[in-house]
């Protein structure tokens, strides 16, 4: 299999859907009437939610449930999923077009099921027990639209910040689309599923293709209902120069903010609103010094846990040092493949680490990343826990490795 990563498409990922299926993807968005938005010309400025009091417990009163039933339903039409709130929506899931892209993508998300996503939890709630029992950020840098595996891993997220190079994009007002269109639409989705079919990651060029136009904001919201999330709002986001998200019009032509979007949701049966964000910014050295705004976000994350998964082995290079030197410095925990940050940039007296799965070489396509050091770790330590779920570049089961560091307890504390 070839796989094609150009430069610093944040890549990362998806699952593994056992070829054949189509998922999500990209939409030509036809109207934005689902996100109701602040005027572009009085933007409002809002801080991060961790910033702010805590949503308490059980509070949905400040969410528009009305606009919420159509946003969730809107994603279920996308993934396939019976519709419950909107008749105009369900009325189009009796075309044998949804149908049949029902049908399919059924039977693909009950493979990666049972063959992948079962196995994940379970890893996660043995190995990440303690992460897991708090509400941390998750920080997700190189992920493109990868919420899959965030929330499989990190299921209790306060807030997950996911960064790629592709565009937000818009959702299509499925109301309003045609039978054409609709079949357009569905099709675009299977399309875009068939470039990761059995893999665990997004492939960056098609990515950079695919998602170029239609952006990432369909898949994210395909992701949400197959995880069982009900949607709650959507806001179009840009980060100033302070730090500070800015609510604005999609149609904003401000180069000045770094362009995201604010999906805010909660796990059926549940109370408690969870947050995700997903900005479209170059992580390099060069394009975070056009955005220094990005760091100071990052800053303000409360104690992030940050994940890392088939990152294009770029933070080996040296102009991705600025983002590695971040995560390095704000994460009280990572948990990463070997295509994050080499181990020889961990100080050994900060971290505890932990290593599972195997670990020989990369794929043909980064032989020339290896590192003998944590092939040494591997070889000579045999206590190592095997894997037994496939993940990353190395994605079959037995081939593939990660490693979880947590910072001392004695460092944990930020000055």
């Amino acid at each position: 299999m070839t796989f094609v990563i150009t430069y610093m498409n944040s890549k990362k990922s998806l699952s593994v859907l056992l070829a054949a299926i189509g998922l999500f993807a990209s939409l030509q968005s036809c109207g934005n009437n689902d996100i109701r938005l602040a005027n572009q010309r009085n933007p409002k400025v809002t801080q991060r939610d961790s910033q702010t009091p805590k949503t308490p417990q059980n509070s949905l009163a400040k969410f528009d449930l009305k606009k919420s039933a159509r946003l969730t339903d809107s994603a279920m039409f996308l993934a396939g999923m019976m519709v419950k709130d909107t008749r105009a929506i369900a009325q189009l899931t009796q075309s044998s077009v949804w149908q049949k892209h029902a049908t399919s993508f059924a039977t693909a998300w009950s493979n990666l099921e049972a063959q992948q996503l079962s196995q994940v939890r379970k890893w996660s709630g043995e190995e990440l027990k303690s992460i897991n029992q708090t509400s941390q950020p998750i920080f997700y840098p190189f992920s493109g639209p990868d919420f899959l595996y965030a929330y499989s891993f990190f299921p209790h997220g306060s807030e997950y910040v996911l960064v790629g190079l592709e565009p937000v994009g818009k959702l299509p007002d499925i109301e309003q689309l045609s039978t054409s269109q609709i079949k357009t639409k569905l099709q675009e989705i299977d399309s875009s599923m068939n470039t990761i079919l059995g893999l665990s990651f997004f492939r960056t060029k098609a990515m950079k293709v695919e998602l170029a136009n239609q952006g990432v904001l369909p898949i994210l919201f395909v992701l949400m209902a197959r995880t069982d999330n009900r949607i709650l709002d959507v806001q179009y986001i840009g980060l100033d120069k302070d730090a500070n998200i800015r609510v604005f019009d999609q149609k904003s032509q401000d180069k000045s903010l770094i362009p995201g979007v604010k999906i805010s949701f909660v796990k059926e049966g549940k109370s408690q609103p969870q947050t995700l964000y997903y900005f479209s910014t170059d992580l390099s050295d060069s394009g975070l010094q056009k955005t220094p705004q990005f760091n100071k976000f990052v800053k303000k994350l409360d104690n992030p846990v940050t994940y890392l998964k088939a990152a294009s082995y770029l933070m080996y290079n040296s102009y991705f040092s600025t983002i590695r030197n971040l995560i390095l410095s704000q994460s009280t925990s990572l948990l990463q493949d070997d295509s994050g940050i080499p181990v020889k940039y961990f100080e050994q007296q900060k971290w505890n680490f932990k290593f599972y799965g195997n670990y020989t070489k990369p794929i043909d396509l980064f032989n020339k990343q290896y590192q003998p050091e944590l092939r040494k770790i591997y070889t000579s330590d045999r206590k190592i826990k095997p894997l037994d779920f496939g993940i990353g570049y190395n994605f079959k089961v037995n081939q593939s490795n990660l490693m979880l560091a947590n910072v001392e307890e004695k460092s944990q504390s930020k000055p």
